[in-house]
């Protein structure tokens, strides 16, 4: 049997206070926009990128129909991108958006948080789904609600080559447009907690190791999301792709309630070992890619052992869902966490 429905979102609050140690809840943090599920709940997208309603009924299914107990919206990662001028690729029912345009490549000084931030791009949408979710569709279930980190936000803004190549050459000029940037990322992420989202989750890909190194990342980036944790009205996680062992310690010290790992870190045990002396919580880590994507349930269901056997705190992917994963293998993390505490 799955959690019940009326202790999920307690149970969640208590998970990120870390004063729970028991049975962990299964679900994402992550992206996870599958057509199986769209083709179930008849809301697709890219219709329900910019569709409240249709957004707020996909997110749903992943626990009505997926049976996930922390539910992840909305299921791309160029919201605050696009609000801050980016064009957007709107992809198809099996692609999620893209940014196309980079308005700020040549001149990135000119770079401001807008004060109508809220009222641009797809943010309303967010924001109604958010309070469509917690009324209706969610309402025992935890939500959250999912933004581009500021690594990211900078490289959708000026490119990918001229942010990498700024933190070596430049550092003190991204230094001064992250910090625009995670401005701007607070202020979306508390109007999405006071709409009705649970948790806000920071994904920032680029600030893996594997993207700007360990030393970029302690003095461009951590200083940043240390202010944004601080200024966050509500719970906060922090996701960072990669094999990102070397920055454990550095995201802990961040401030987020829970931290999110990919399967590439090296040892999982250690990372959950380091976070709780740190009482912080630690979500993941199943293959998206290599399991729940190519796999059948049954390696779904060992891989989830593994994970539980480590003592993480919500069972979850380990980074964004594939469109076209099969609905069995996102049905066998629940499954796969009954039964190992049976």
């Amino acid at each position: 049997m799955n959690e019940p429905e009326t202790d999920l979102r307690e149970k969640f609050r208590d998970i990120l206070d870390r004063k729970s140690d028991d049975i962990p809840l299964a679900g994402t943090v992550t992206t996870a926009s599958v057509v199986d599920l769209m083709d179930i709940c008849g809301a697709d997208r890219p219709e329900a990128d910019r569709n409240p309603v249709k957004m707020a009924k996909l997110a749903g299914s992943l626990h009505t129909v997926a049976n996930l107990e922390v539910i992840r919206y909305p299921f791309d990662v160029t919201v605050l991108g696009e609000a801050l001028g980016c064009n957007i690729d709107p992809g198809t029912k099996a692609r999620t958006p893209s940014i196309s345009t980079h308005p700020f490549k040549d001149k990135p000084e000119e770079i401001e948080v807008p004060p109508d931030l809220l009222k641009r791009g797809r943010i309303p949408v967010v924001l109604e789904a958010s309070r469509i979710l917690r009324n209706k569709e969610g309402a025992k279930v935890p939500l959250v609600a999912g933004l581009e980190g500021p690594a990211d936000l900078v490289s959708y803004l000026c490119g990918i080559n001229s942010f990498l190549t700024w933190t070596i050459k430049k550092p003190q000029l991204v230094k001064q447009i992250v910090e625009k940037c995670i401005d701007a990322c607070a202020i979306y992420a508390n109007a999405c907690l006071h709409a009705g989202a649970d948790a806000i989750v920071i994904a920032d890909a680029n600030s893996s190791p594997d993207m700007i190194g360990p030393d970029a990342f302690r003095k461009l980036i951590k200083p940043n999301l240390i202010k944004f944790s601080n200024n966050i009205e509500g719970y906060s996680i922090l996701h960072i792709c990669g094999e990102t062992d070397i920055i454990i310690s550095d995201m802990l010290e961040c401030g987020f309630n829970a931290i999110s790992v990919e399967e590439s870190v090296k040892d999982l045990d250690y990372v959950v070992g380091l976070a709780h002396k740190n009482n912080t919580a630690v979500i993941g880590n199943v293959s998206t890619s290599r399991t729940l994507y190519n796999k059948n349930a049954g390696d779904v269901r060992k891989e989830a052992f593994k994970c539980l056997a480590a003592n993480i705190d919500i069972l979850a992917p380990g980074c964004g869902i594939a469109p076209e994963t099969p609905l069995r293998n996102l049905l066998a993390l629940a499954d796969a966490r009954n039964e190992y505490y049976r």
